[in-house]
């Protein structure tokens, strides 16, 4: 099976946590923390920062590790490294998903997270305030 190894920015402001939803592709409408492939040569940390910039047109800090989650998709194996993220500049413009939402600790689960991206949910919900 194929291993793909991506990112996800946990971004946060105050006490929100921002989430996406997917526009395009076979998880096309699921929600996730935006992010993206891990290109040749590029440590997790300069990938975010690439993505953020190519999906959201804004320039992130990137702080602490939260996790790595492995999950096997039915035609890939999924590598994803999860850190929380800070926006330094830019406003967040949608240019690869369809909507995105700013979600409080108390209404996480209101969205229909992609698989991976669970665990880090319930992690999150133990950790934020």
């Amino acid at each position: 099976m194929k291993t793909i190894k991506v990112v996800a920015a946990i971004i946060q402001k105050d006490n929100t946590i921002f989430a996406t939803q997917r526009g395009y592709g076979e998880f096309k409408g699921g929600w996730e923390f935006p992010g993206g492939k891990i290109e040749a040569g590029e440590t997790p940390q300069e990938a975010l920062v690439r993505e953020i910039k190519e999906e959201l047109d804004t320039e992130i800090e990137v702080g602490e590790w939260v996790d790595t989650v492995e999950y096997d998709y039915p035609k890939f194996h999924l590598i994803m490294h999860c850190y929380m993220c800070k926006i330094k500049s830019g406003i967040l413009e949608l240019k690869e998903h369809e909507a995105a939402k700013w979600l409080t600790k108390e209404n996480l689960d209101s969205v229909d997270w992609l698989p991976a991206d669970l665990g880090v949910i319930r992690k999150l919900q133990k950790s934020l305030k």
